[in-house]
């Protein structure tokens, strides 16, 4: 008999919430990373939590939606658990509109927000004035407000999970045979290898360069323009984030890329000025070609399965991941959309 029932490769965000999921629910567990939690794209500092536009929607958008919405009580419980904060709080986002179309534009989201968000969320329009140094800049004086998005430290809520799995007696190595069931959530490596196996692109790692700021803005909402999150965390640190490069020779490295990317920040937003870079951070995202999570059976390992693809929002996706790969592996219950399968990037 086995004496572990699932067996997740991948200590990152994926692999910890399905590790998660599963001992919830009485499974023996074991997490296989040999190069420790939070090593990859997990271990980054934007930790951005948002939602899609609130239109045209679709299975993605939907499951993002649910996910989004069960954060503030997942990450509530893995504190619990843990004993330690992953850094989340449900901040909100502003941002700018530039002329009167946007602003009309934003309008009419406002009416699908109420629909689309079942009424638990707002999409609003607000006067940019009345939050101060803190406003993007605007055009039109207005701002979208929504307090649907959230934000949580990537590597303090990375290493929380991994702690509550421990708590509930989930085994945490650098190395081990699979036993049981087993979970591939191995980033973008995975979906190369994946690539490797298929003959042909599965997916890929889309690089991402960001940077942290002393800056102490711990209860203030999110800021979005211009590509650019800024998200402040519970440390007194802000983060700018980030590049989105297809090609890359040191998937570690920053470069001139990121030194734009902090000067566009403070241009879109002065009260970034003067504030300390403290950390330049380079990491490799997981982008299945579907551009979608890849969740699901394995395709070329028969009683295998595969969670991975999270790319910008693997975060604000683990907490609904967990749980549906947790019924796939435990119970045999699809709920997976059709769109996340790994068929879909096949």
């Amino acid at each position: 008999m086995a004496m572990v029932d699932v067996t997740v490769y991948g200590a990152g965000a994926f692999g910890l919430s399905v590790a998660y999921a599963c001992i919830s629910r009485g499974a023996k567990v074991r997490v296989i990373d040999p190069f420790g939690v939070a090593a990859g794209s997990s271990g980054g500092i934007v930790g951005a939590l948002a939602p899609h536009v609130p239109e045209n929607w679709n299975d993605k958008k939907a499951f993002q939606f649910d996910s989004l919405a069960m954060a503030e009580e997942f990450w509530t419980e893995i504190a619990d658990v843990s004993g330690q904060d992953p850094g989340y709080l449900r901040s909100g986002r502003l941002q700018p509109l530039a002329d009167e179309k946007a602003v009309e534009l934003a309008k009419q989201r406002a009416v699908t927000a109420a629909e689309l968000w079942q009424g638990k969320f707002d999409w609003q329009i607000v006067d940019a004035d009345d939050y101060g140094d803190w406003a993007p800049q605007s055009g039109s004086g207005k701002l979208i407000h929504d307090n649907l998005t959230a934000r949580v430290h990537p590597r303090k809520a990375t290493h929380a999970l991994a702690a509550a799995i421990i708590a509930k007696g989930g085994e945490i190595t650098d190395a081990g045979a699979p036993e049981g069931k087993v979970v591939y959530a191995t980033g973008w490596k995975g979906l190369v290898e994946l690539s490797t196996q298929k003959g042909k692109s599965v997916g890929a790692g889309i690089k991402g360069q960001s940077a942290l700021l002393k800056l102490d803005a711990i209860q203030k909402p999110q800021l979005f323009a211009d590509s650019l999150h800024i998200v402040p965390h519970i440390d007194g640190t802000v983060a700018i984030g980030s590049t989105t490069e297809r090609e890359f020779d040191d998937p570690s490295s920053t470069d001139a890329q990121l030194e734009d990317v902090i000067a566009r920040a403070i241009e879109a937003f002065p009260v970034l000025a003067g504030a300390k870079v403290v950390e330049r951070w380079a990491g490799v995202r997981p982008r299945a070609k579907s551009r979608a999570p890849m969740l699901g059976e394995h395709p070329f390992e028969a009683g295998a399965y595969i969670a991975n693809g999270g790319f910008k929002i693997g975060f604000g996706m683990a907490p609904k991941v967990g749980l549906v790969m947790a019924d796939l592996l435990l119970e045999g219950v699809d709920a997976i959309p059709d769109g996340f399968k790994p068929d879909a990037s096949f």
